[in-house]
């Protein structure tokens, strides 16, 4: 294995002294990225997920074209359903959808939870082939979503305003809900596993759906498998927990073994520090959107960003991923700013 050059992101998520913080966009390989259309227009979605070299291409290409400081391996929350036997198509431009939802007792028990590295070998080569590509580089970032908003899409079948059908699920039928949690949560962190043995230097769990939830609820049907996720695999590499919306959850996951805490852009960072007593990680949380206004603009709101979190337990990110429309310079504006902090 080579040494990294560049470690800024394990050493933020050790709670070292920095500089500066270390910076990568949530979506940063894809949509935006004019290389990557190109791909997207020769490969449908999971040809590009399923091929190794195609996914290890589009990894790197924001390390190339944007600098960013960590690489995030190309792929999808929704190859854990997969993994476990159900269908999900993906329409360019129209979200995914999962032909056969789960409802019933008979539709859990179906579900498959053995073998995960194998069913999904070609992340874990994908992986392996983007770690030697990066020689070093910059550390690269293993993921998978959270099991309440894996949940959500096997239940509700496709993306939702408010996912009622899920929620409905929960509420009526909570130990069978507690029971397709739980094997989403096994097949998780075997894949997490997995993932770091092939090269992820550390691993970030996408919650997107939980702002969904009320804070009572969010105890119960979330934040139990984020603990459990974390606590399997923070042993093995560091995790970053990401639950968007769920501002009211930070006290509680910074006393947990995750190393970092993802945050959306409703959060202030001196809000932020106090609920986590400034002992966590955190990372974020700028505005995706800002990314569309003048440079100078994304230029000085990144810096009063910084200067409001402080250099020591932050990562730079978006408050979510970036958006398509987003002109590459604006993006690389964004990455350079971080770059360029403290540098008088």
């Amino acid at each position: 294995m080579s040494q990294l050059k560049n470690d800024l992101l394990l050493r933020a998520l050790k709670g070292e002294e920095l500089e500066r913080p270390p910076v990568w966009m949530m979506r940063q390989a894809g949509r935006y990225l004019p290389d990557y259309i190109k791909i997207r227009n020769k490969y449908d979605f999971f040809t590009r997920v399923e091929t190794p070299e195609l996914a290890t291409e589009i990894t790197l290409q924001p390390i190339d074209q944007v600098g960013v400081d960590a690489a995030i391996i190309f792929s999808d929350i929704l190859v854990i359903p997969q993994a476990m036997g159900l269908q999900v198509l993906l329409e360019e431009g129209k979200g995914p959808l999962l032909p056969k939802t789960v409802h019933t007792q008979a539709d859990v028990d179906a579900l498959i939870t053995t073998d995960v590295e194998e069913r999904l070998h070609y992340v874990m080569k994908a992986l392996a082939l983007t770690k030697q590509e990066l020689n070093g580089r910059v550390p690269l970032i293993g993921f998978a979503g959270a099991p309440w908003t894996i949940l959500c899409y096997m239940v509700e079948g496709k993306g939702s305003k408010s996912f009622d059908k899920a929620k409905q699920f929960c509420f009526t039928n909570p130990a069978l809900a507690h029971r397709l949690l739980q094997k989403i949560t096994d097949v998780t962190i075997q894949y997490l596993k997995a993932q770091i043995k092939a090269g992820a230097d550390t691993v970030q769990v996408f919650d997107s759906w939980s702002g969904m939830l009320s804070p009572a609820d969010f105890k119960i049907f979330a934040q139990p498998y984020l603990l459990q996720i974390s606590d399997a695999v923070s042993e093995h590499a560091p995790v970053i927990l990401f639950p968007k919306g769920s501002w009211y959850a930070m006290s509680d996951l910074s006393k947990s073994s995750a190393s970092g805490l993802g945050l959306d852009w409703t959060v202030t960072p001196q809000q932020a520090r106090k609920w986590t007593n400034s002992s966590i990680t955190l990372q974020g949380n700028f505005d995706p959107s800002k990314l569309l206004g003048p440079i100078p603009e994304i230029k000085k709101s990144v810096k009063e960003m910084i200067d409001a979190f402080g250099t020591k337990n932050y990562i730079a990110n978006l408050g979510h991923g970036i958006l398509p429309n987003v002109p590459v310079d604006h993006a690389k504006a964004f990455v350079d700013a971080v770059k360029e902090y403290n540098k008088v």
